[in-house]
């Protein structure tokens, strides 16, 4: 499912215009995206949490020469889903809608 997809089943799911979905949808990934860059961690009870996490300096290998290369430490994104997104997902939820 790409952006747009999930903006219709969100128009379709709720009775909103597209473009209403839209909006919603825009807003919600700038939400998020703005808490995460700031170091916070965005907990959906039921789905997941969005943090970073911290990736260490490492030694790689250039796959062109085979030549050994120092990868720098960096900040990434993590998303941990929460159990009902899990057990929906593994089928073992209960409750399944």
């Amino acid at each position: 499912m790409n952006k747009q997809e999930l903006i219709d089943a969100l128009a379709d799911k709720t009775g909103q215009t597209k473009i209403a979905a839209d909006q919603y949808v825009s807003a919600l990934f700038e939400i998020i995206s703005k808490a995460v860059v700031k170091g916070e961690t965005v907990q959906l009870v039921g789905f997941g949490s969005f943090s970073t996490g911290l990736r260490a300096a490492r030694m790689g290998r250039n796959p062109g020469t085979g030549e050994e290369i120092q990868i720098a430490a960096s900040r990434t994104v993590k998303f941990t889903a929460g159990k009902a997104f899990k057990e929906a997902v593994n089928g073992t939820r209960k409750d399944k809608k």
